[in-house]
């Protein structure tokens, strides 16, 4: 039987010193991003996730942000290379953490990506052109996955920190996008909802299969997605959204 896994890490007492680009900073409440680091965890194991949760690292303060630090896809897993300096040290544990599972593939400089600006549709990898992600990573991504099948596509984005704060998936082929920061012709094929206007950061939601994540932040949004059937289960990441944070930064996610 397929079992899906999820890598996480803990809240880095540090998190207050967390990298910041498009919000201003203000203060972040230890405690409460711990609880609800531990609620998203609880709902992933809840849809029949096995989490495996790594130990805060303290040093690190963006550290519970493992998404950015790796590429997970059946046939291997791609260590990106950060495009915050302060973020590359975070490699070493994940990369120790994932050995067990996947090839390990790994982007050289001068090539930067974070796995926040990565969007996998199947065979489609959306990747997304940011402060944090340039063009010489993608094309070592394309170099790495093209025995394998997929197709790499630079993606311009506006706005925003990273592509998938501008369109996630939320089914089957089925995005969910602000269009003011991300252009629906990138993404030939797709279905699209759209965040409501006045929730421009409502377009983060995280698909485990065929369950999605999703936050109670974005009601006008959340209501968009129930008219198109899809009822997401709700996790609040308030507080690590003051660190630019979102559902799908928090876990990397693979089938074994």
């Amino acid at each position: 039987m397929t079992r899906w896994i999820a890598i996480t890490r803990a809240v880095s007492g540090s998190i207050a010193d967390c990298e910041l680009t498009f919000l201003e900073r203000t203060p972040i409440d230890l405690e409460n991003a711990r609880r609800q680091h531990h609620d998203y965890e609880a709902a992933l194991r809840s849809l029949g996730v096995e989490v495996l949760s790594l130990p805060e690292e303290p040093h690190l303060p963006d550290a519970v942000f493992v998404e950015d630090v790796a590429i997970l896809l059946d046939e291997c897993a791609i260590l990106t290379r950060p495009g915050a300096e302060s973020r590359r040290p975070e490699s070493e544990s994940i990369s120790r953490a994932l050995a067990p599972y996947r090839k390990l593939l790994r982007i050289q400089a001068p090539g930067t990506v974070d796995g926040g600006d990565v969007l996998v549709v199947g065979r489609q990898i959306f990747v997304g052109v940011t402060s944090r992600s340039n063009r010489s990573a993608i094309e070592q991504m394309q170099t790495f996955l093209a025995p394998f099948g997929y197709s790499v596509s630079a993606i311009p984005v506006r706005g925003c920190l990273h592509l998938k704060s501008a369109v996630t998936q939320v089914a089957q082929a089925t995005l969910l996008i602000n269009p003011d920061w991300v252009e629906r012709k990138n993404f030939p094929g797709m279905q699209f909802i759209e965040v409501d206007p006045s929730e421009p950061n409502a377009a983060n939601a995280l698909l485990v299969g065929e369950k999605l994540l999703y936050q109670p932040a974005y009601p006008r949004t959340l209501s968009r997605l129930a008219a198109a059937d899809i009822h997401p289960l709700l996790v609040d990441q308030s507080e690590l959204a003051k660190a630019e944070g979102a559902l799908t930064c928090c876990s990397l996610i693979f089938k074994e």
